[in-house]
């Protein structure tokens, strides 16, 4: 019960470490320019005001998905764009450099 409580209210911890480990995509959602000044190995980026004209890139929609930016505002709304797009296991990983240090 506990359980379904703490999800109902958000108070859940993901372990990005593991979603990785299972073959999590990373989906940086900050501009190019903030991506070349660094990002976390292996992610794929798509800046948001991209994504809806991008979403073929990320073929398949059951696949996790961790988006991250830099604060955790722009990866918050590539997971609205990309729930609304029939993508069923998105993350909001928040902030590039924090989520980097959990994985």
């Amino acid at each position: 019960m506990l359980d379904t409580i703490n999800q109902f209210f958000g108070f859940t911890k993901t372990d990005y470490a593991d979603l990785v480990k299972k073959g999590a995509i990373i989906l940086d959602v900050r501009s190019k320019r903030e991506f070349a000044g660094g990002h976390i190995k292996g992610s794929i980026n798509i800046p948001v005001d991209q994504l809806q004209n991008n979403l073929s890139k990320l073929k398949d929609k059951n696949k996790t998905i961790i988006t991250c930016c830099a604060s955790g505002m722009r990866s918050g709304s590539a997971k609205t764009i990309l729930s609304k797009n029939g993508y069923t296991d998105v993350h909001n990983g928040g902030g590039w450099g924090s989520l980097n240090g959990k994985i």
